[in-house]
């Protein structure tokens, strides 16, 4: 019997489920947990290797019949806005943005709500309570930061009422070498703005002003519908059996 160091990570394989991207697949994940002192240094690794993280856990595909999970990360100091994302730049310019560490709180979560409601009934996050997504919030051994989005904000520090009206929220990890999006949501009576894809715009803006080279963005699913937008941010890397790839389209 081999014993292993304790700061050394154990991991784990899950049974197989149905897969949420692709019909007729089946998805298997490895993963592991990230606790403790190491659990900053750890997360930047697995991640540079193609994990994701949530909450206490890293993981990512390890599917029996299928390779359709590539990992994406956005060049952010190559990045340039296309004339689209210039137009939708423009059309948030009055939304006033703020880094928070990771705590809930109860606006943030009747947004959340709301959101999962409109655009994901049948996901498996459907039946979040306030409790679930506390944890799935502030229970991270890693560098977090919560990035609210309000409109009509007259300052950042008064009541609700001065700091404008909640529209949108991501959910971030601090790496070494980027920011890793973890999750991110908005209020859908304005999907005319483009939230989703407006967050990922200031998100590569942060990572330029910290001079961090990276945006990851979690996975591309060929063949999915759903994970289309993921290629519109350009240049990117892919991550593909001999490392980090350059994608341009």
């Amino acid at each position: 019997m081999t014993n292993q160091p304790v700061h050394s990570p154990q991991f784990f394989l899950t049974a197989p489920s149905p897969c949420p991207y692709l019909d007729g697949q089946f998805e298997r994940k490895v993963f592991t947990h990230l606790v403790g002192e190491k659990a900053a240094e750890l997360n930047d690794l697995l991640t540079q290797g193609g994990f994701r993280r949530s909450q206490n856990i890293a993981y990512r595909p390890a599917c029996e019949t299928c390779r359709a999970c590539i990992s994406v990360r956005i060049l952010a100091g190559e990045f340039k806005p296309n004339r689209s994302m210039k137009r939708i730049i423009a059309r948030n310019d009055d939304l006033v943005a703020q880094e928070f560490p990771a705590e809930p709180s109860s606006e943030q979560y009747s947004l959340f709500r709301g959101y999962l409601d409109a655009r994901h009934q049948e996901g498996g996050m459907s039946d979040m309570t306030v409790l679930d997504y506390a944890m799935m919030v502030e229970d991270t051994h890693v560098p977090t930061r919560v990035i609210e989005y309000r409109i009509g904000a007259d300052g950042l520090d008064g009541d609700d009422s001065e700091r404008g009206k909640l529209i949108a929220v991501a959910l971030s990890d601090l790496m070494g070498d980027g920011l890793s999006m973890v999750y991110s949501f908005f209020d859908p009576d304005y999907s005319d703005r483009s939230l989703g894809t407006y967050m990922i715009l200031d998100h590569i803006v942060r990572a330029q002003d910290r001079g961090l080279p990276h945006v990851y963005l979690g996975y591309w699913v060929a063949g999915s519908s759903k994970m289309d937008y993921k290629t519109r941010f350009l240049p990117q890397e892919h991550l593909m059996s001999g490392g980090w790839e350059r994608y341009e389209g």
